[in-house]
């Protein structure tokens, strides 16, 4: 098997250009490994002075800047492509959404399958263009018979296939991550783009959310959806204190509760469910946040979907850690049981599912067992 950036002839390559470090580097080894490149920025806000700044690398005007600077250095055209439009309903409006119904969502992943691999590759395509290029840590491994898989990144520690997990066998097989094979620290990713005369080699990189200017998500989702009271209650339905909004609050949640009544144990209490019919937090002690088992839908997968049930390992968060589930696909969802109880999973997120390094797909958690009521 081959990487798919090794292929012999050279390709047309539409580099995505965010404005940091790694995508710049990665069109800058597209370009010298002999790719007809062109790079674009995406403009994914009509007022992109409202996108933070500073540490981004993603959607601001400086961004865009940084992107330009980058690619007249590397010596290829650059665009600029607005997707603004795009980006607020199928990012932004699908995160507000899903915070309204009690859910967690993943915005990141969520613009990886809507805007980079579906808006820009279908737009790329449409003009010749043979490969999307992005600086993801992941690699998209050519088998003998043709076909693509994705895989992990050759370094664990910057692997970013979870956010890619969306990919189906069609977006991958235009899609290219020239940062795949990279086992280096992120400090010789910058030294190569310093070699390489990119002034981005010292931008920091980007965090949180790019359409939340000041970091203020609880704020942000207040402007949007009004403050609601509502209560805060025990697993007895007992009351413990209000809210103004059950949307501000995630499972597994411990600080900014404001809960006045210490638990009888004086243990920490826990976000365990979000109620947006009833406007109602449930919280408790981190026991009862132990997951057995869970029902995902909208599963997509990175080339043909699995027959009957397989033993896997899964990922629950961009940053989180593996761990050993069965699956098995029923009736259109995901059944899946963990081997060993997980904590604090919640609704909206994505779970990955892996065999070895190999991403087999993905899907939307939907529902969770605990364990303390439901699994023995």
């Amino acid at each position: 098997m081959t990487d798919t950036p090794q292929r012999t002839r050279p390709l047309r390559v539409l580099a995505a250009m965010s404005g940091g470090v790694d995508s710049a580097v990665a069109a800058a080894r597209a370009a010298e490994a002999g790719h007809d490149v062109t790079g674009v920025h995406l403009a994914l806000s009509a007022n992109p002075q409202s996108f933070r700044t500073g540490a981004r690398g993603c959607c601001t005007i400086e961004d865009s800047r940084d992107a330009r600077r980058a690619a007249d250095v590397i010596g290829i055209p650059f665009y600029v492509w607005d997707l603004a439009d795009r980006f607020r309903e199928d990012v932004v409006e699908d995160f507000v959404a899903e915070y309204e119904a009690g859910r967690t969502p993943n915005p990141c992943l969520r613009c990886n399958e809507k805007i980079k691999f579906a808006a820009l590759l279908d737009k790329a395509l449409a003009l010749g263009f043979d490969a999307v290029c992005t600086g993801h840590y992941a690699k998209v491994i050519l088998r003998e018979d043709g076909t693509r898989e994705l895989h992990r990144a050759s370094d664990m520690a910057k692997d970013q296939s979870y956010v890619l997990g969306v990919l189906d066998d069609r977006q991958l097989a235009h899609a290219m991550f020239p940062l795949g094979d990279t086992v280096t620290t992120k400090e010789e990713i910058r030294a190569e783009a310093e070699r390489r005369g990119l002034a981005v080699a010292k931008k920091p990189d980007s965090h949180d959310i790019c359409f939340i200017a000041d970091g203020d998500t609880q704020g942000f989702l207040a402007n949007r959806l009004g403050r609601a009271e509502g209560d805060i209650v025990d697993e007895s339905g007992t009351k413990l204190g209000t809210h103004e909004g059950a949307y501000g609050f995630t499972i597994g949640q411990r600080k900014g509760l404001r809960i006045g009544t210490p638990a009888p144990d004086g243990k920490p209490r826990y976000v365990l469910d979000i109620s947006p019919v009833t406007n109602t937090v449930t919280v408790g002690p981190a026991a009862s946040l132990d997951v057995g088992a869970l029902t995902a839908v909208k599963p997509r997968w990175c080339g043909a979907a699995p027959t009957g049930p397989g033993t896997y390992t899964a990922q629950l968060r961009a940053h989180g850690g593996e761990t050993e589930v069965t699956a098995e696909l029923v009736d259109g969802e995901l059944r899946v049981r963990f081997t060993e109880p997980v904590r604090g999973v919640a609704p909206g997120q994505a779970i990955v599912l892996y065999d070895g390094t190999r991403v087999v797909g993905s899907a939307t958690i939907a529902s969770t067992v605990r364990v303390t009521a439901d699994v023995a």
